[in-house]
């Protein structure tokens, strides 16, 4: 046993914030080196942590500067950025999930690696239970509100899958393709009844207003109704356990007689 911990990674660099959080729900935040400046808007504990380039823009230089034994990075990649992580000869784990499935997967490899297996399996159930609790509350409400999702403005293009998964544990039917780029005359001929902003990198800096008139949406539903919301980028686009707070935020936007309303969500 004491010799396996030695063989433990000591040093880490995270090039995205789900691969941060996902260390602090393990307890290893100690381990870790060097971190992108986004990572402390979902993780305000490694504020003062050196700071490197993400998944998208990463430098060799800067990952070996902090001289790492283990570096984590995830989805978006650059195929450059890539190069560069590779390039510094330094261990590489990259993760892809695309469903909520894979986010579990991705959390019990970094509790693996880490070496703190029982860590990771209280973290995937306790996301799992609180699921669980959403989704059983939801499915006795009957109606499924439509539901649009979007990730990212100019182009317009939908939310992940696992932010689907999310919609539909929230009583809603997500509107679209997940992932695939939208169209701004489909989407009000599918007249959705909620409309959800979360661009990676706005934070919660969507303006609404602005969006909604320059697309030509003053017609749909949900703009009539005023169900048109901007959630903190992280809350839907960091997938790790953050994705409650998302999945809190999405059921109190989706069926607000039923859940309560999250303090951090504007809406239009």
């Amino acid at each position: 046993m004491g010799h396996g911990l030695d063989l433990l990674p000591r040093r880490i660099v995270s090039l995205q914030p789900s691969a941060t959080v996902m260390l602090k729900s393990l307890g290893a935040l100690d381990r870790l080196v060097a971190c992108t400046k986004y990572c402390v808007d979902v993780c305000p504990e490694v504020l003062g942590q050196a700071i490197v380039a993400d998944s998208w823009t990463a430098q060799s230089a800067q990952i070996l500067a902090a001289k790492p034994d283990l570096v984590i990075a995830s989805v978006p990649y650059q195929l450059e950025a890539v190069g560069e992580i590779l390039k510094t000869g330094i261990s590489f784990l990259g993760l892809a999930p695309h469903s909520l499935g894979d986010i579990y997967k991705d959390l019990a490899m970094i509790a693996r690696v880490v070496g703190e297996e029982r860590r990771g399996e209280d973290a995937i159930q306790a996301m799992q239970s609180e699921i669980d609790k959403v989704r059983n509350k939801s499915v006795r409400l009957g109606q499924r509100p439509k539901v649009y999702c979007e990730e990212w403005g100019k182009p317009m293009i939908h939310s992940q899958h696992w932010v689907a998964e999310l919609v539909n544990v929230a009583g809603g039917e997500f509107v679209g393709t997940a992932g695939a780029h939208a169209d701004a005359t489909e989407i009000a001929n599918v007249d959705p009844d909620v409309m959800i902003m979360a661009w990676c990198g706005a934070g919660d800096r969507v303006p609404l207003a602005k969006v909604v008139e320059q697309r030509g949406w003053a017609q749909t539903h949900a703009v009539k109704e005023r169900r048109v919301y901007c959630l903190p980028d992280e809350f839907l686009n960091t997938p790790a356990p953050t994705l409650i707070e998302g999945l809190h935020a999405l059921a109190g936007a989706i069926h607000p007689e039923s859940f309560p309303a999250h303090a951090r969500v504007k809406q239009i």
